[in-house]
C-alpha cells in the first residue's frame, strides 16, 4: 500500500469549533480534515459504560478495592462530575473529522474518510488527538481519491473515444 511521504503538522487549534479545519497537500492531492458535528444526541454519562465511578465490582465503573478506595472513588467521581458539567454547558461536544481530496480547483470527493464519536473541547485537553485521528485517516483518504481520480478518468476517455 502506499504510505504518504507527508502528513498534517498543522494541528487544530486548543479551542475548535465546528467547521474549523487543517490541509495538507500530497503530490498532486489537496487533503482537507474537517470538524463536523456527531448528531448522536447521547449524553456522555448514556454513551459510555462506566462513566461514573462506582463500588460495586459488578458495575462498568468499578474502581477497585484496596487500599485508598475512598479517595480514588471521590476523585473520579469530581472528575465525572466535571466532565458532566462541562457537557451540560456545552463546553465540549462529540465530533466527527471528515477528510476531502482535491486537485486543483476539482473535487474528487468530500468524504474520502472518517472518524466519529471524538471528544473536542474536552476538559483539559488540548484537542492534539483531533491530529492523530486525521493523519491516522490520511492513507484511507489518499486510496478513495485515487480511485475516484481513475475513475473520473476511465469516464473521460470513454466519452471521447
Amino acid at each position: 500500500m502506499d504510505t504518504p511521504t507527508t502528513e498534517f503538522v498543522t494541528p487544530f487549534d486548543s479551542y475548535v469549533c465546528l467547521g474549523d479545519s487543517i490541509s495538507v497537500d500530497i503530490g498532486d492531492y489537496s487533503i482537507s480534515a474537517r470538524i463536523f458535528h456527531d448528531d448522536i444526541a447521547e449524553r456522555p454519562d448514556q454513551r459510555q459504560d462506566g462513566f461514573w465511578p462506582s463500588l460495586y465490582a459488578k458495575d462498568a465503573g468499578f474502581i477497585g478495592s484496596g487500599n485508598g478506595w475512598r479517595k480514588r472513588f471521590d476523585e473520579q467521581q469530581a472528575l465525572a462530575q466535571t466532565i458532566m458539567d462541562a457537557w451540560l454547558n456545552d463546553e465540549w461536544f462529540y465530533c466527527g473529522i471528515i477528510l476531502s481530496v482535491r486537485i486543483g480547483e476539482t473535487s474528487l470527493t468530500d468524504h474520502a474518510a472518517s472518524l466519529w464519536g471524538i471528544e473536542a473541547n474536552f476538559p483539559k485537553s488540548d484537542n492534539s488527538y483531533l491530529l492523530e485521528v486525521a493523519n491516522e485517516l490520511l492513507d484511507e483518504a489518499l486510496k478513495q481519491a485515487k480511485t475516484e481520480r481513475a475513475r473520473l478518468c476511465k469516464l473521460v476517455c470513454e466519452s471521447i473515444a
